[in-house]
């Protein structure tokens, strides 16, 4: 087992009915005034939010509310964010959605807590220099981004066509509500692109370097196991609370860093994914279907003993196949599983097929103009994204 240091201090509510306990963990977590975000008009039409903000008035708590958060959430809807929550002085963010939604309200945070400094310019792009921030409570009603209890968060700047993440411990929330019951009238689409997201934040950890971590090794592949054992029946019927709520645990083990203990994170698929999406404001998991079997054909003789593991240990490959034939094997069924549930198997199915000079483009853009690296398992340069993105432009 390898050194490392894991703290995750969000506090998780699970179960059906869990959010009627929302007004009293705010207040435990030291919120009066809160801001509440949220993404379209599910949440207003579900009547969640009136809900929600009813029983925070109602606990004495004051509370305003701003929709409108995008997937691929926007720098510039996190800086109106920012102006409302300093106007307003709240003391407390309170996510209601997807991801999306969770990590505009981390950024709302953030920004919040550094009022003059420009969340964009001054803290996501300088990481470095974020010493502050407000408490955040989370209300995820679609299981995949897992931003509930993870610390990291993305934002697009749209001005300049960046899709960036930023890690940091103050990103963790202080509560998650998981209730299955509030993602009962998912889109099938929404429930195959959140069940691929949680795969692949246990999967850009599970293939990284160190291969000596056994029970964390053993917990990635236990979680992987149990989503694709339900994330078809999630999708033909997200309202099955059963299945449901199996992913909506899953989708938050899988991005607190539990599944990756020990080991030097990957997340190569993850990087070559985001300059997808903010190249053509795609779903996050639909541009990881797309990706991730073309950079699993490309690094996988770098460890193919690690890739035929995976194949044994999640899709119960023959252990008669030669380890590159189990690797291969493993890839394969990746691949169909995903496309089982809706997903693209490459560029075509996603965006059309690409020239060679948006493939250039791409690789640019995730090379941040060829200026770094990205990846662990196989450390990949920009002519390495560039033959990713070529393999899944060939993939139909």
């Amino acid at each position: 087992m390898r050194n490392f240091a894991y703290h995750v201090p969000t506090e998780v509510v699970f179960g059906a009915g869990a959010v009627t306990q929302t007004a009293a963990l705010v207040r435990k977590y030291g919120g009066s005034c809160v801001l509440v975000l949220y993404g379209g008009g599910s949440a207003v039409k579900s009547g969640l939010l009136d809900r929600v903000c009813a029983g925070l008035r109602e606990a004495g708590i004051a509370c305003e509310a701003l929709g409108g958060v995008q997937p691929n959430p926007r720098v510039d809807f996190a800086r109106r964010a920012i102006e409302k929550a300093v106007e307003m002085k709240a003391d407390f963010l309170l996510g209601l959605g997807g991801g999306s939604v969770l990590d505009t309200a981390k950024a709302t945070a953030h920004g919040a807590a550094n009022p003059g400094r420009d969340i964009w310019k001054d803290i996501w792009l300088h990481p470095e220099t974020l010493n502050a921030s407000l408490p955040v409570g989370a209300i995820p009603t679609i299981p995949a981004a897992g931003s509930e209890t993870s610390d990291s968060a993305v934002l697009t700047d749209e001005e300049s066509g960046i899709k960036r993440g930023l890690t940091t411990q103050l990103n963790r929330p202080a509560f998650a509500i998981l209730d299955p019951a509030l993602a009962a009238t998912l889109p099938p689409y929404q429930a195959a692109c959140g069940v691929t997201d949680i795969m692949m934040h246990t999967l850009d950890r599970y293939f990284n370097p160190a291969t000596d971590n056994q029970i964390t090794d053993e917990i990635a592949e236990a979680l992987l196991r149990v989503v694709v054992r339900n994330g078809q029946a999630v999708v033909r019927d997200p309202s099955d609370i059963g299945p449901m709520s199996e992913i909506f645990w899953c989708g938050s083990l899988s991005h607190n860093g539990l599944t990756g203990l020990g080991g030097k994170k990957d997340f190569a698929p993850h990087q070559l994914s985001q300059a997808l999406g903010a190249r053509f404001d795609k779903a996050h998991g639909a541009c990881l279907a797309a990706i991730w079997a073309s950079w699993a054909r490309h690094v996988y003789k770098t460890d193919p003993a690690r890739f035929a593991r995976y194949a044994k240990n999640v899709w119960d490959i023959d252990a008669t196949f030669s380890q590159e034939e189990a690797a291969l094997a493993g890839i394969a069924a990746t691949e169909a599983y995903f496309q089982s549930l809706g997903m693209p198997a490459g560029l075509p199915a996603l965006v059309g097929r690409q020239s060679e000079a948006a493939l250039d483009e791409l690789a640019a853009l995730c090379s941040f103009g060829n200026t770094r690296t990205i990846g662990t398992f196989q450390v990949l340069d920009q002519a390495d994204m560039r033959a990713i993105f070529a393999a899944a432009n060939d993939r139909l």
